[in-house]
């Protein structure tokens, strides 16, 4: 009997990207989970209407005959935050939202349940010369990831109590073809020719590119030795802001214009302009170490950094770009 996979966040960066691949791969049937009428159909997908990811849902009805669920729906960061307790949206839709869903799995004889957490629970920043694993003390450092860190715990609760396998994975910047956020508007940037103050930054940031991530998570859905397991991702080669510009350029066949201002003045800069968070995160450390990723489970990231930056600049030809079946 064919196993089926339920995917929520369907419709989203990361959600569609692994639909698109598990329906490539073939070895199980795909539920992906929409809170809207789904657009650009992934064809070999089954699509289904969900409801909010909130304490009430009710999610016996998508549940049947599932055997494993990854989650990689989420209130993500949010500009302009018009709610009046960030927070407690935070927790209402990514916490009690999150466990609502596993209970119910777990009720429901769901064996393994991928969350996408956030390297954001690690961390803000890694000291020079260090990485981030899944041994470090936590520290979020925001509500979105105090969020996510919250429901990682009530997750091993349900797992510890249930039997229910359980995979945490903990990626850093996701990029790739229409990524959201700052990697969009640093890519636009690039595009534009904008000279940008960041040639005298010298930091180590990992990345991730959309495709790597994908191919970790269905090892993840598959492996033996991922259950109850949490696990860093990246491409597994760390980069400099400035480098991570040149080589989009290169991608993009347009220069690199980086002027070298020093660090102390841009960081002052950024935070009178009410920027100084973006600021931290181009000029300050973020590694993660996937050792154990790659120890444990065998994997390697199948995309360079090189390849994954020309995907994520081509433009919507590279976007239905998938790793090919085994």
């Amino acid at each position: 009997m064919t196993q089926r996979v339920l995917v929520t966040g369907g419709q989203g960066f990361i959600g569609r990207a692994l639909v698109s691949q598990l329906v490539v791969l073939g070895r199980v049937e795909v539920l992906a989970l929409t809170r809207q009428d789904p657009a650009n159909l992934v064809a070999g997908a089954h699509y289904l209407p969900g409801g909010d990811l909130s304490p009430q849902t009710q999610w016996q009805p998508v549940l049947a005959g599932v055997h494993a669920i990854v989650h990689t729906a989420a209130r993500a960061h949010v500009l302009h935050d018009r709610a009046a307790d960030p927070l407690a949206e935070f927790r209402r839709v990514n916490v009690a939202g999150t466990l609502r869903l596993a209970e119910q799995a777990a009720q429901m004889g769901v064996r393994r349940f991928v969350f996408v957490s956030s390297i954001g629970v690690n961390g803000v920043q890694s000291g020079p010369g260090k990485a981030f694993s899944e041994a470090d003390q936590p520290e979020p450092h925001n509500a979105y990831a105090l969020s996510k860190w919250e429901a990682e715990q009530g997750l091993l609760r349900i797992a510890d109590e249930t039997g229910m396998e359980l995979v945490i994975i903990r990626p850093p910047l996701v990029y790739g073809c229409n990524a959201p956020g700052n990697f969009a508007s640093l890519m636009r940037a690039v595009q534009r020719g904008w000279p940008l103050p960041l040639g005298a930054v010298h930091n180590r940031r990992s990345f991730v590119t959309l495709d790597n991530l994908v191919d970790f998570i269905v090892t993840c859905l598959e492996h033996p030795a991922a259950a109850n397991e949490t696990f860093m991702v990246s491409d597994g080669e760390d980069l400099s802001t400035p480098d991570l510009i040149r080589r989009m350029a290169r991608a993009m066949n347009r220069p690199a214009r980086l002027l070298p201002v020093p660090k102390s003045v841009l960081m002052a800069a950024a935070n009178i302009l009410g920027k100084g968070d973006i600021a931290h995160r181009l000029c300050g450390n973020l590694q993660v170490d996937i050792s154990k990723s790659c120890t444990l489970l065998g994997w390697i990231p199948p995309i360079s950094v090189d390849e994954g930056l020309r995907r994520a600049v081509g433009g919507p030809r590279s976007c239905g770009t998938r790793l090919r079946a085994d």
